[in-house]
């Protein structure tokens, strides 16, 4: 498998590089992102063969089907890392909540959020090739609250590898805050950011782009890559479990094989979504994709009027701080898939400019070939978290997101909609939307929802409160490439 550039290629670059070479060094030509030249089929033979499957073995056969240039044993040991989930053979699983409608769990990893999905397989093989080619690595990653410890806990203490993880002082959860500072990894460095995720994540890109810092980083014999979906290596993991997905409802005879089922993913940076139009444009019957989002509804503008507007448009901070986001890195891939790398460039070139693009009708059109989406309010999410927890389903906020998109699907289709985040990330807001009470405390909140719902914390978050704090800074982003080259 192949990887091109979603903006063209600048001729300092090689034009087509491998998916080692994409992940190891994922900056593109004109601050653009790698993409796949061609993608896999996924036939009904494939999806027959794979009935019986445990999730592994979906992910190995997938991952060869790609091409990817990994040797089998590096693919198999990375897999192996889903042993360390609640279910090695099912990892994701999926609740029915309706007559039609199933929840894909995608938190049971260790940090009890999907971004484990992705990055404990991609943290094992870029690892290992770091290990293999005898280069330090340098990962940054820029987090909206579940990226950052996901990234932490798969790259603690390996070789070869440091980590600098970035996310908005005061713009995640307690639990995911404390995920964070609390990592002791003496190859690890996490640094809050005054400001909100898009300051975190433009520093990021700034620095992954910079040619001076580059440099600086050659004197000190290290390589530059990134654990945030705009690298590759987390994308293609992230395809695989909307596959699996569509063999759960075959297995539980809730669809026949080619029927079309609709996908409701909650969305900020457009990873979780990427993969779904992937496993779509590959193949699996998926009739549309519907994004979900909060009240920073940028994504719902773009979907339904074809404009990515930033002009006057200011970050609100929500109930779902995840999804706190204005600048989507991924929809840049989709754009890329649909018109090509010169009009790719146009539109990215004018969102930096100009801070806004807009479709023509008819790429709008095209894009809805695809997509839907919506929003919702904290009330409107705060109503549908009370509502199942009546019924007994307890969810997170980011996951509420969700529900309203349920009006757009036409009655009796099938629908899995993708719960992102394990309600123990955001106790303090669960407990309130369906007690009505508000508790700061996150260990507080934890134990009353526990208490009233008969529900386990897992030891990973209850044991978070004991540990000692270990990373302090707090800076402005204009000093993180400095903090950066004394960390290294």
């Amino acid at each position: 498998m192949q990887f091109i550039e979603t903006r063209g290629n600048d001729g300092k670059r090689p034009a087509i590089v491998s998916f080692c070479d994409a992940i190891l060094s994922p900056s593109a030509s004109f601050g653009g992102l790698y993409a796949p030249q061609d993608l896999p089929q996924l036939d009904w033979q494939f999806l027959q063969n794979h009935l019986q499957s445990h999730y592994k073995e979906l992910a190995f056969d997938f991952l060869k089907k790609f091409g990817i240039d990994i040797d089998d044993e590096i693919i198999q040991a990375a897999l192996d890392r889903y042993d360390n989930f609640d279910d090695a053979n099912n990892p994701v699983p999926i609740k029915k909540i309706g007559k039609n409608q199933f929840v894909c769990e995608l938190y049971h990893g260790p940090t009890r959020a999907f971004k484990d999905m992705a990055l404990q397989p991609f943290g094992y093989i870029l690892s290992t090739l770091a290990k293999k080619q005898g280069k330090k690595y340098l990962i940054i990653a820029a987090t909206s609250g579940d990226t950052g410890p996901a990234t932490l806990q798969t790259f603690k203490n390996e070789e070869n590898i440091k980590v600098v993880c970035l996310y908005p002082s005061g713009g995640t959860s307690d639990v995911q805050r404390l995920q964070m500072v609390t990592e002791d990894g003496s190859n690890l460095k996490v640094l809050g950011i005054y400001g909100n995720f898009d300051d975190a994540q433009n520093a990021l890109k700034e620095l992954l782009s910079s040619e001076e810092f580059k440099e600086e980083l050659i004197r000190k014999k290290t390589y530059l890559s990134a654990a945030n979906s705009v690298n590759f290596g987390r994308i293609i993991f992230q395809i695989i479990y909307h596959i699996y997905s569509y063999l759960e409802l075959m297995r539980n005879n809730e669809i026949t094989i080619g029927e079309k089922i609709y996908l409701v993913v909650p969305s900020g940076n457009f990873g979780n979504a990427l993969g779904a139009y992937y496993a779509k444009k590959a193949g699996l019957p998926i009739a549309k994709i519907l994004i979900a989002s909060n009240s920073n509804n940028i994504l719902t503008e773009l979907i339904t009027k074809g404009v990515y507007d930033l002009n006057n448009k200011k970050l609100k901070k929500t109930a779902s701080p995840a999804m706190d986001i204005l600048k989507s890195s991924n929809v840049e891939r989709v754009l890329f898939d649909k018109f090509g790398p010169q009009r790719t460039k146009e539109l990215m070139d004018s969102l930096a400019s100009k801070n806004y693009y807009t479709l023509t009708e008819a790429e709008l059109k095209t894009i809805q070939e695809d997509f839907d989406a919506t929003f919702s309010t904290d009330k409107e999410s705060f109503a549908v978290m009370n509502k199942y927890a009546k019924e007994g389903y307890i969810m997170d906020p980011h996951t509420a997101t969700c529900f309203k998109a349920l009006q757009k699907i036409p009655q009796g289709a099938k629908t899995v909609i993708y719960s992102t985040a394990e309600w123990t990330k955001f106790s303090p807001t669960v407990l309130e939307a369906i007690e009505g009470e508000g508790v700061k405390e996150d260990k507080e909140a934890l134990k009353r929802l526990s208490q009233i719902y008969n529900l386990k914390v897992h030891p990973a978050i209850s044991a978070l409160f004991d540990k000692k704090v270990a990373q302090t800074d707090i800076i402005d982003k204009q000093d993180i490439k400095d903090v950066v080259i004394n960390f290294l």
